[in-house]
C-alpha cells in the first residue's frame, strides 16, 4: 500500500452507522478496508487517525470557482473544507461554449462573480476545451454544467424574445456538443439575463437534449420570493414533460412572503417523487443570499447586454422606471418582491476606489450621504461598471433546517469568492453542516449529514466510483475531528479557514496535511459518464 490510515472512525457516506477500520490506499484508490480482528494492511506510510472520522470527500453541488480554480492553485477556500469535487457552470452563466463576442460579454456580465478574467488566458472556446484546461492540474476536481444563458447569448444575443427555429436548433447543438464533451448537465439562471428570456417551451427542448445524454437540468428558477412555489412547480413540470432529471439549485424559500413555508415546498417535491419524478436539490446552511447588485434590476433593463444596462441607468427617465419596478412593483430580478435596501449589503466592488461601500447596506450608505437609497445604488452600479456583489439578508432559519433534512437534499456552497467581504458560505459551508447543524443542533445525525454531502451528490452526478469509502473507489477522502470541526468563516471574517479538518486527500494524495495546504494539484475534470 502507498498509505495506510489506521484506527479511523469510518463514516462511509452511505448514511449507515460508522465503524472502526484501517484503510489502505494504492494507486489513488481504496485498496483495503479492514475492521478490527481482520488482517491489518501495511504500507509505505502509516497515518494514525485515532479520534478522527474518515469520510468521502465532500461534493460541492453549486460552486462558482470557474476561474478561481485557474487563478488560484492554492484554492484553500474549498480544499480546506474537505471539498474534493465542485460542480461549475452554474446559474446559466459561464465561459464555455463561447465565441469571441460571447466570451467578452459573459466576462463582463459575471465580473461580480469571478472577476473580469483579465488575469486568465482564455485559450478555450468549447466545453471540452475548458475541461482540458482543468486537466492541466487544479486544486480539487471539477465537473461542469452547460450554461443555458451563455448558450442563448451565443445563439441570439441579449434579445428578450422567443428564439427562432434556426436559433433554437443552434442552441440544441451547443448543448449536445457540451454534453458529448463531458458536461454533466445544463444549468439556467432564470432571474438572470439573458437566460431568463427563454420561455418554458424553449427550455423544454434543451432539456430533451440533456435527457438524451443522461445529464440533469439544474435551474436557478424564476423566483425564490413572490410566487416561489409556482416557480418550483414550473420546473418540476418542465423537467417531467421533457423526461429530464432535475436538480434544484440553492433550493431556498426566501423573503417575508415565504417565512415558514418550507413544508409546502417539500410536499410539492414529495408528491412529484412519489409520482416517479427524478429530483434532487442543494442548499447552503445560511440565511442570506449572495449575488450581484445588477441582478436585482428588472429583466427589461438587461435587454441588449451590460452596455445597454449602463446606458439606461445613466438616462434619468429610464432609471426612474427601474426604480419604480424595484421599489414599488417588485422586479423579476428581485424575485417579484419590492426591494428592501436595508437588506442589501455590499460585499464587494470591482473598483477599489469604491471600497467604502463594502460591509454596509445600501440604506446605510444612503443615509450617510443624505440621499435616497436608489440614488446610492444607481451611482454604485454605474461607477463600478455593474461589478458590485451583494449579500441579501432575506432568508429564514426554520426553512433552512426543514429543507436540509429532506431525503433528496445535497450540499452546495453557492460560494462567490470575489469581493472584500464575501459570503462566509464560500469558505465554511461543509464544516458548518458538520459542526453547527449535525453536532451542535442535531438537525441530522452525523452519518446522515455526511451522506448528504457525499454519496447523494455522487449519485446525481452518476459517478460510479466516488461518494463512498469503499474498496475500489477513488481515494478522495477527508479526515476530520467530529468534536471540533467548525467553519472558521463568519460574516465578520469571511475568509477564515475551517478548524478540525487536518487531512484531505484527492487521488490518494494529500492536498491538506496537518491542517496546511500542500503544493499538490491532484484535481482534474470529472466528465459525464456515458449512457449505457
Amino acid at each position: 500500500m502507498d498509505l495506510v490510515i489506521r484506527d479511523a472512525r469510518v463514516i462511509d457516506g452511505s448514511g449507515g452507522a460508522s465503524y472502526r477500520a484501517d484503510v489502505g490506499i494504492r494507486d489513488g484508490r481504496i485498496a483495503a478496508l479492514r475492521r478490527p480482528g481482520e488482517p491489518r494492511p501495511s504500507g509505505a506510510r502509516t497515518l494514525d487517525a485515532d479520534g478522527l472520522a474518515l469520510a468521502p470527500g465532500f461534493i460541492d453541488m453549486h460552486a462558482h470557482s470557474d476561474l478561481a480554480l485557474l487563478r488560484d492553485p492554492d484554492h484553500s477556500a474549498k480544499a480546506a473544507q474537505g471539498v474534493t469535487l465542485e460542480v461549475l457552470g452554474q446559474d446559466g452563466l459561464s465561459y464555455a461554449p463561447v465565441d469571441d463576442r460571447t466570451l467578452a460579454e459573459v466576462r463582463r456580465a459575471v465580473t461580480g462573480w469571478n472577476g473580469d478574467g483579465g488575469d486568465i488566458d482564455f485559450d478555450w472556446r468549447s466545453v471540452g476545451g475548458y475541461l482540458d484546461r482543468l486537466d492541466r492540474g487544479i486544486a480539487v476536481n471539477a465537473a461542469y454544467l452547460v450554461p443555458q444563458g451563455t448558450v442563448r447569448m451565443y445563439a441570439l444575443g441579449w434579445e428578450d424574445r422567443p428564439a427562432t427555429r434556426q436559433e433554437l436548433d443552434r442552441m440544441r447543438e451547443l448543448v449536445a456538443e457540451g454534453l458529448a464533451q463531458g458536461a454533466v448537465g445544463m444549468s439556467s439562471g432564470l432571474t438572470y439575463t439573458p437566460g431568463m428570456y427563454a420561455p418554458d417551451a424553449e427550455l423544454a427542448e434543451l432539456c430533451e437534449v440533456v435527457a438524451r445524454y443522461g445529464g440533469y437540468y439544474c435551474p436557478h428558477h424564476r423566483s425564490y420570493g413572490a410566487g416561489a412555489l409556482e416557480a418550483y412547480e414550473e420546473m418540476v413540470t418542465l423537467a417531467r414533460e421533457a423526461g429530464c432529471a432535475l436538480h434544484l439549485a440553492h433550493a431556498t424559500m426566501n423573503f417575508g412572503v415565504n417565512k415558514g413555508r418550507a413544508p409546502e415546498l417539500l410536499t410539492l417535491l414529495d408528491e412529484a417523487l412519489e409520482a416517479g419524478a427524478d429530483i434532487t436539490l442543494d442548499t447552503y446552511p445560511y440565511t442570506p443570499g449572495c449575488t450581484t447588485l445588477v441582478a436585482m434590476l428588472p429583466s427589461w433593463a438587461g435587454t441588449g447586454g451590460p452596455a445597454a444596462v449602463l446606458e439606461r441607468l445613466r438616462h434619468d427617465a429610464t432609471a426612474e422606471r427601474i426604480r419604480h419596478d424595484l421599489e414599488v412593483t417588485g422586479s423579476d430580478g428581485c424575485h417579484g418582491v419590492p426591494i428592501e435596501w436595508d437588506t442589501i449589503e455590499i460585499s464587494g466592488v470591482s473598483d477599489p476606489g469604491l471600497a467604502s461601500y463594502v460591509g454596509r447596506t445600501v440604506a446605510e450608505s444612503a443615509q450617510q450621504r443624505g440621499e435616497e437609497p436608489w440614488t446610492t445604488a444607481r451611482r454604485l452600479l454605474v461607477d463600478d461598471g455593474l461589478g458590485s456583489t451583494i449579500l441579501q439578508h432575506v432568508g429564514h432559519e426554520e426553512n433552512v433546517r426543514r429543507i436540509m433534512r429532506h431525503r433528496v437534499h445535497t450540499g452546495g456552497s453557492d460560494g462567490i469568492l470575489q469581493g472584500d467581504k464575501p459570503h462566509p458560505r464560500a469558505y465554511g459551508t461543509f464544516p458548518h453542516y458538520l459542526g453547527h447543524y449535525a453536532r451542535d443542533l442535531g438537525v441530522l445525525p452525523l452519518e446522515e449529514m455526511v451522506a448528504h454531502l457525499t454519496s447523494r451528490p455522487a449519485a446525481r452526478l452518476r459517478l460510479p466510483d466516488r461518494g463512498l469509502v469503499k474498496e475500489g473507489y477513488r481515494a478522495d477522502m477527508v479526515l476530520f475531528d467530529p468534536a471540533t470541526v467548525a467553519a472558521g468563516s463568519s460574516f465578520e471574517h469571511p475568509r477564515a479557514l475551517p478548524v478540525g479538518i487536518p487531512y484531505v486527500l484527492i487521488d490518494g494524495r494529500f492536498v491538506i496535511e496537518d491542517g496546511r495546504r500542500t503544493d499538490v494539484l491532484a484535481g482534474r475534470s470529472v466528465r459525464r459518464t456515458p449512457v449505457r
